[in-house]
């Protein structure tokens, strides 16, 4: 069945979920980035790591996710009306699986490049995770809870998996492969599914080979229009890579080739890895992401139209039948207007959740924090350090969230209770990555410091060192960090009394994480030696502008 008619029939399907999301709170509005700018668009769409983005249109409603490697909860669900502004709505995976392993931070690993699709009634989500196979999971309401994840495919090395339903009801799933994992990359690979989608029936095919022309080619999603099965597939590596589509009218090949998207004269670098989405009036567009190191991998959006049945996205400048990225355009023709909205990046803490942006370095652990109903603050607890580390890179209770634009300030209040522990407990404002840096109030037998921390090489076990002390008048302060352009130049400074700030230490080189963005965000640990015990209370959580 093609996606056409899918998208017909399944208009009414989803009138509990519209209404839901109609009855949600009032949209958020981004102080730092807004896509939206009336009769046009600026990219990116988001201007925040939602690396991988896959999307699809099901009646008026559009859905996307993002890869999450293994902050948990993973594969985020966002929600947009007019495929500008986007919502932040749910996650598909409270936890990453298996449950135990990712108990503690395992950086990088985890969710890599998923596929959200729609079939029979139902959304699906196929992702792959180096280590241990192509996964599923799947639901009727994508706003509720998923169903249990599925190991669709057992092994090593299998990514970045997309699945199709043909029109005689037969299904295949498409991959890539890791070659950190497998010994081979550069290859995609077609396996037939039973209908249900939950197990590969045979050892698969090679379908098309990258090494020669397109090396480093992954992240293929499967399309069909008329009569020709199309995967398109980046190639050419993250940060330096162009857009592949691949067609033919038989799905194992053999393909044509053709490159429709590359960086050309423009400033957006690696244009690619995304998802073709139309609209009820028949135009298409297509998402793909650019790698802006500390910031992630950025969403844009990008004009699409079909000539001679091969796809040309965004504008060819030059002439050379390649499209080229746009910063600006006009927004999709979906028939009506819609408010401006935006993941969320404030919390108050006075709901009677986190707010939903928030993501832990590992599975979550409730004795990490308390969120009690009426208490307007969060409480992080005093956890212990695993024994032996020099840094915050395996340290599983870190809140953090991702950066939200170019420049933007973020700002908590903290007040640290150590209890019984007359030293050694520490909790503050954070910025993570390959390197991290945080300022925090820690305790000593003569009373609460402000310290500013730094660690350099985070990853290979680089020692966290303190920069700059100074003693504070009681057990409480107002923190902040404020992010520049270029690429995440970070200042962080705090205050007494909420309103004279003092800046200390030299600027820090926001670094990205392994396969994800610098994040920004809270932390509440223990040294080993200290007594148990102890938290910290965060009354708030804001981005602002600078």
């Amino acid at each position: 069945m093609t996606n056409k008619i899918l998208n017909i029939l399944s208009i009414t399907v989803f009138s509990v979920a519209s209404n839901y999301l109609n009855a949600q709170e009032k949209n958020y509005v981004s102080e730092v980035w807004t896509a939206d700018q009336g009769k046009n668009y600026r990219n990116p769409i988001l201007y925040a790591d939602y690396s991988d983005p896959d999307a699809i249109r099901v009646g008026e409603d559009y859905y996307m996710t993002a890869s999450s490697f293994n902050e948990a909860p993973g594969l985020p669900i966002l929600h947009s009306k007019d495929m500008v502004n986007w919502k932040l709505v749910n996650y598909a995976l409270p936890d990453v699986l298996p449950n135990d392993h990712f108990s503690t931070p395992k950086r990088g690993d985890g969710v890599w490049a998923p596929s959200i699709r729609f079939h029979k009634g139902e959304f699906y989500i196929y992702w792959g995770d180096p280590d241990f196979g192509i996964y599923m999971v799947k639901t009727k309401d994508p706003l509720g809870t998923w169903e249990k994840p599925v190991l669709v495919m057992e092994g090593k090395g299998l990514i970045d998996s997309c699945p199709f339903w043909d029109d005689n009801g037969n299904a295949y799933l498409v991959h890539g492969w890791a070659g950190s994992r497998a010994g081979v990359k550069s290859l995609l690979s077609v396996n037939k599914m039973n209908p249900e989608g939950t197990k590969i029936l045979d050892k698969g095919v090679h379908i098309f080979d990258g090494h020669d022309a397109h090396p480093t080619i992954e992240g293929p999603k499967f399309y069909k229009r008329n009569g020709y099965y199309y995967i398109f597939a980046p190639a050419g590596g993250v940060a330096t890579g162009w857009q592949l589509v691949l067609r033919s009218k038989n799905i194992y090949g053999p393909y044509e080739e053709k490159v429709v998207l590359e960086q050309g004269s423009t400033k957006i670098n690696g244009p690619h890895q995304g998802a073709w989405v139309d609209t009820p009036s028949g135009e298409d567009w297509f998402y793909h992401f650019q790698d802006i190191d500390a910031g992630g991998r950025i969403v844009h959006l990008q004009p699409m139209k079909w000539e001679k049945d091969w796809p040309v996205i965004g504008i060819d400048n030059n002439k050379n039948g390649i499209g080229e990225p746009v910063l600006t355009y006009k927004k999709p023709n979906i028939g009506q207007s819609y408010p401006i909205a935006t993941p969320p990046e404030t919390d108050e803490f006075d709901g009677e959740k986190l707010g939903i942006q928030w993501q832990w370095s590992a599975n979550e652990n409730i004795v990490w924090s308390s969120k009690l109903p009426g208490q307007n603050f969060l409480r992080l607890f005093s956890m212990k350090v695993p024994e032996g580390e020099k840094n915050l890179w395996n340290v599983p209770n870190l809140l953090t969230q991702k950066f939200p634009a170019p420049n933007f300030a973020a700002s908590t209040k903290v007040k640290l209770i150590p209890e019984d522990a007359k030293e050694g407990k520490t909790a503050g404002l954070l910025v993570m990555g390959l390197d991290h840096e945080s300022i925090v109030i820690t305790n000593k037998p003569d009373g609460f410091y402000l310290q500013l921390r730094r660690a350099e090489k985070a990853d290979k076990g680089g020692e966290e060192k303190v920069l700059f002390e100074t003693k504070l008048k009681w057990n409480e302060a107002y923190l902040k960090v404020n992010v520049n352009e270029p690429n995440g130049l970070c200042q962080f400074s705090y205050s007494e009394n909420g309103k004279n700030f003092t800046k200390v230490g030299d600027v820090f080189q926001a670094k990205p994480g392994k396969w994800i963005g610098a994040k920004v965000g809270l932390y509440s640990i223990s040294t080993t030696k200290a007594p148990r015990g102890g938290y910290a209370d965060f009354d708030w959580f804001r981005i602002t502008k600078n």
